[in-house]
């Protein structure tokens, strides 16, 4: 094979490829498994995060209450009622940024003082302590939270916008996306042509033989062994 037809062929598989490689349907599953990735990264951040916090909104809930008593239970509920609001949010919107639907002015400002509110109750007592450290310690969580919350939301839309673009663009090609797949079936009736006239009686049709004799791909070559074969033995 001559280096020309070689890059013929190489073309011509590529070509292919890249049909399926840029489906619409193929870039959708492609971003379906980054969403999915960076939903359970950013989730699990976010829970982390509000794990964390827990026990310090739970210390400024109980206001020195003694352990056990009924105050000092009843603060451990705070921080739950707060985040589960938050989370009720943030799911919500993880349906509606998929979809591109605005929500209401009221689901960002509940998203906003559920936020406020937890930062607020985790560093009360490190500004009243006048400790820098512990202001620092206790602001970061929070705020990777409510950072979180806010890119989350953002990065679902663009990612389904990356969808549509997919779309748009294969739309507006000009070739057809099956149009590689009906001519690899055009090239593949022509390589049978030149397989049937180059097989002799006593030829063992193999597609190592096949290539040799129609230079075609070697993926190719499986498929047109088998029909030859086939063909022979009728």
């Amino acid at each position: 094979m001559n280096r020309a037809r070689r890059l013929a062929r190489d073309a011509a598989e590529a070509a292919e490829v890249r049909a399926y490689e840029t489906h619409p349907d193929v870039v959708a599953l492609r971003i379906e498994r980054v969403r999915r990735q960076v939903d359970w990264m950013c989730w699990s951040g976010i829970v982390l995060g509000l794990a964390f916090t827990m026990t310090n909104v739970q210390g400024f809930a109980a206001a020195g209450a003694a352990v056990w008593s009924l105050p000092w239970l009843a603060a451990w509920v705070l921080d739950p009622t707060v985040s589960l609001v938050l989370l009720a949010i943030l799911r919500a919107e993880q349906v509606t940024a998929r979809y591109q639907v605005e929500t209401g002015p009221w689901v960002r400002r509940a998203k906003w003082f559920t936020l406020a509110a937890t930062y607020v109750m985790n560093t009360w007592a490190s500004f009243a302590a006048g400790s820098v450290s512990a202001i620092v310690l206790h602001s970061v969580p929070p705020l990777v939270v409510f950072v979180a919350a806010e890119a989350i939301t953002d990065l679902r839309d663009k990612l389904t916008l990356a969808v549509a673009a997919a779309h748009r663009e294969a739309v507006h090609v000009k070739a057809p996306v099956h149009e590689p797949v009906q001519a690899g079936r055009k090239r593949f009736a022509g390589y049978l042509d030149v397989a049937r006239a180059a097989w002799s009686p006593g030829v063992e049709v193999t597609p190592a033989w096949v290539r040799r004799v129609t230079e075609c791909s070697r993926g190719l070559s499986s498929r047109l062994a088998r029909a030859l074969a086939a063909e022979v033995a009728r």
